[in-house]
């Protein structure tokens, strides 16, 4: 039978919560404003909390000073969180604590794989590239762990995302057993972005269509930690002009700082509305608002 977590993407669970959560590895740039303003649209429009959350529990990628840039940066654009700010680096140990407790349930085992004998373990077996091929789940054979993987069922998971419809996945074939702590110590995105959405409530995630395909991971740690799973909306990407998504990596340039309200115009035109033409960034907000709740009003309840 395949897991699937329609009911719970369609159904919006109350009170309704939504989050951003950018990596501080740069400056706030047109692809992260435009996941940041669909989310704080959608969060408020449905009377809801919009939170920030700085995910920032990489060290090697982290650029100091980039989370605070970012938040002063949402707050001149007019969007300040509606609660506390949650940085990542204060969460590790919630992490560790769910992690043992996964354990303990043997929901996750120690991989002693490099990168090289992954990639020649699944060419052998004749899975795509990236599959990890199971070769630790029976045991390490005496070898050190290095990393920490999630035991994966063998079995469909579907979600219904609110703009592109049903979306299903097998992760065991697909991605395989993934990564819950990574062979540097650190904790993986997946573990750590399910953690803090059940420590914050968040009921409603609206993000990058680059993202789509790691929700059935994440509705499976949710599955495991007797949590419900959020709606999905995620949105079209900014792209480059090479057709690249748009991203600090890639060099995105960051927002003009002296036309904010330009840049949240064109961030809402990019979300496939009519340009609004406001003369202020509160009225482009009242307006913005209106118009997201006109499209989105009449999705089931």
């Amino acid at each position: 039978m395949p897991t699937s977590a329609s009911q719970e993407a369609l159904t919006p669970l109350r009170p309704y919560c939504g989050r951003f959560a950018p990596s501080p590895t740069g400056r706030l740039h047109r692809g992260s404003l435009a996941a940041a303003l669909a989310s704080r649209l959608d969060a408020h429009a449905a009377g809801g909390r919009w939170l920030i959350r700085i995910e920032d529990i990489d060290p090697p990628r982290d650029i100091p000073g980039a989370g605070e840039d970012i938040l002063r940066t949402l707050e001149r654009l007019g969007m300040p969180s509606d609660g506390p700010v949650l940085w990542q680096h204060d969460r590790l140990d919630a992490y560790a604590a769910v992690f043992e407790d996964l354990k303990a349930k043997g929901a996750v085992y120690g991989c002693a794989c490099s990168r090289k004998e992954i990639r020649a373990a699944a060419q052998a077996l004749g899975l795509p590239e990236g599959v990890y091929p199971g070769t630790c789940r029976g045991g390490t054979g005496g070898r050190e762990a290095r990393a920490w993987r999630f035991r994966v069922p063998d079995r469909d998971v579907t979600f219904v995302d609110r703009l592109a419809g049903p979306y299903t996945q097998n992760v065991e074939k697909a991605v395989g057993d993934f990564v819950l702590k990574r062979a540097d110590g650190l904790w993986a995105y997946q573990l750590a972005v399910v953690v803090d959405d059940i420590f914050e409530g968040i009921t409603d995630i609206v993000r990058g269509a680059d993202l789509i395909d790691n929700t059935p991971r994440q509705c499976l740690l949710y599955e495991a930690l007797g949590a419900p799973v959020p709606r999905y909306m995620h949105i079209p990407l900014v792209l480059n002009d090479r057709g690249e998504k748009l991203s600090k990596q890639q060099g995105a340039t960051p927002l003009a700082d002296d036309d904010l309200l330009g840049e949240l115009e064109r961030a809402f035109v990019h979300l496939g509305f009519e340009r609004i033409g406001a003369d202020s960034i509160e009225a482009f907000h009242r307006e913005a608002l209106r118009c997201w709740a006109d499209r989105f009003a009449e999705e089931p309840a």
